[in-house]
């Protein structure tokens, strides 16, 4: 039985052992008590239910003494005060003979009650005769009842006082019993208490002892551990499911994990030896680098600022579309330079207002561009900067450059629920469902083969015109990054020569 709680006991947690231990023992004694209270209240009750039968006869005799000295008082003194007194023990002495029971029966004792009872009421009725002709002044009749109910009343009392003898030899008997009985229980709880503190006395051990023995086998393990003999460390005993069971398991891992990640170290310490090595080449390369990095940051300055002293130029000229086909590059670069963070819905459609004006002037207006905007309010949405231009800018490369029937670009803005629906929709070639899929899940890498090779061409003749470098993949993966990685950008298009519509989703605050 001990092992076996001793196995029940391995798999608890330990919160549970020790409330275990203490809700345990206390229900024990607990119950114990209730036991002790229960009976001890049992037989104190019982004994005081022995002697209330001598008590109550003791009360009746005492009342029947009452009614005749009353009646003697009044017969003696024919007073009110008498008379008044004599009908209050009367009525005192009837209540206490309906509580007798005077039930038919063959108990002894229950027959004599019975006997009490009839003679009293016997009794009542010739006091009352007594009484009644004293006050009508009938000599002959108050003497007659007078001297019956004396006689009555001596019969009763001894009849009281035999069954008060009676009762008590009774009493006594059911009182040793009942002294016997209280014996009995103290020997019964003396023996349940030290059950009780030999159960708790082994559960306090088993409970301890199922704590404390993993506990040290692990801190044994630990301290070899700790001095670095790892080889004459042997794998601890798992003894059971609680929390130091766990613990153990996670020791015993550690320390067959320690000589691997030694080799890794010892490794990783080689190869950071032989980083350190490159490190003078790589402060070269460095320095080279940051050469570049300036260069590519003057670059775009340089040409803004070039291309604002040539729209002075045209300006002071009188070129007037000279003038605005430079200021709009000059407006596209600068925003460029300056709009990479969040900016209103109304900038994004404002720059591609431009964008469409040079490829225009550039093509001589073969862009059809249309805007339709359900309300101004819709324009406040904010934004990643450079969302909608590269859109355009690819459904004109790659949507309607080509094709031979005259191509359209329509960017439309509604509001769908709580939320600002950008589309632009194009009239050109189209898209098959699978690149749909791969520029939405990231996968897209790239042009053809055969458009790569067309691409190097055009930059070796200097004629590279297939876009800013910012294609789908960049505005939806930035579109994502910007809105806590929800999916806001929705690519349907019918098949071949059926157009492509881009849809942007954006969450809509007034």
């Amino acid at each position: 039985m001990i092992k076996k709680m001793s196995r029940i006991l391995a798999n608890m947690k330990i919160r549970y052992k020790l409330s275990l231990l203490v809700v345990g023992t206390t229900l024990l004694i607990l119950l114990v008590n209730v036991f002790m209270y229960y009976n001890l209240n049992r037989i104190t009750k019982q004994m005081d239910e022995i002697y209330v039968s001598n008590v109550t006869l003791s009360e009746l005799e005492d009342s029947l003494d009452t009614v005749q000295s009353s009646m003697a008082q009044y017969l003696n003194t024919k007073s009110t005060d008498s008379l008044n007194d004599y009908y209050l023990a009367e009525q005192q002495f009837e209540s206490m003979l309906s509580e007798m029971d005077y039930s038919i029966t063959d108990n002894q004792q229950k027959l004599m009650e019975r006997n009490i009872y009839y003679m009293s009421e016997k009794y009542l009725e010739m006091v009352s005769d007594t009484i009644d002709a004293k006050r009508g002044r009938n000599v002959e009749k108050y003497k007659d009842t007078f001297e019956q109910s004396g006689k009555l009343y001596s019969y009763i009392k001894s009849y009281i006082d035999s069954l008060n003898g009676y009762s008590f030899r009774s009493n006594t008997e059911s009182y040793s019993a009942m002294s016997t009985s209280v014996e009995y229980l103290e020997m019964i709880s003396t023996l349940m208490f030290a059950v009780l503190a030999a159960f708790n006395i082994m559960l306090v051990i088993l409970v301890t002892k199922n704590i404390t023995k993993p506990l040290h086998e692990l801190s044994i393990a630990a301290n070899k551990v700790s001095a670095g003999e790892l080889e004459n460390t042997p794998e601890v005993k798992v003894h059971g499911k609680d929390e130091v069971g766990v613990v153990t398991v996670a020791f015993n891992q550690m320390v067959s994990s320690i000589p691997g990640y030694l080799t890794r170290l010892r490794d990783s310490m080689e190869k950071e030896q032989q980083l350190k090595e490159k490190e003078i080449l790589m402060e070269a390369h460095l320095k080279d680098a940051q050469l570049k990095y300036l260069q590519a940051q003057i670059n775009p300055h340089f040409l803004f600022n070039t291309l604002n002293a040539g729209s002075q130029l045209a300006m002071m000229e009188h070129a007037d579309r000279t003038y605005d086909y430079v200021q709009n590059v000059a407006a596209f670069f600068r925003y460029n330079m300056t709009k990479n963070d969040e900016v209103t819905l109304a900038q994004e459609i404002e720059l591609v207002d431009i964008y469409i004006y040079i490829l225009n002037v550039r093509f001589a207006g073969d862009i059809h561009f249309t805007k339709e905007i359900e309300d101004d309010g819709l324009l406040e949405v904010m934004l990643p900067g450079m969302i909608l231009q590269p859109i355009v800018e690819n459904a004109v490369n790659y949507g309607i450059r080509d094709i031979e029937r005259e191509g359209h670009i329509t960017l439309s803005v509604y509001r769908v629920d709580d939320n600002v629906c950008i589309s632009i929709q194009d009239n050109g070639i189209g898209m098959s469902q699978e690149l749909i899929e791969k520029v939405l899940s990231g996968e897209y890498t790239g042009l053809s083969e055969k458009e790569k090779n067309e691409e190097k061409y055009e930059e070796k003749s200097g004629n590279k015109n297939k876009g800013n470098g910012i294609g789908l993949n960049n505005v939806i993966e930035r579109l994502r990054l910007y809105f806590d990685g929800k999916n806001n950008v929705d690519i349907i298009s019918s098949g071949k020569d059926q157009g492509t519509e881009v849809i942007i989703t954006l969450p809509y605050k007034e």
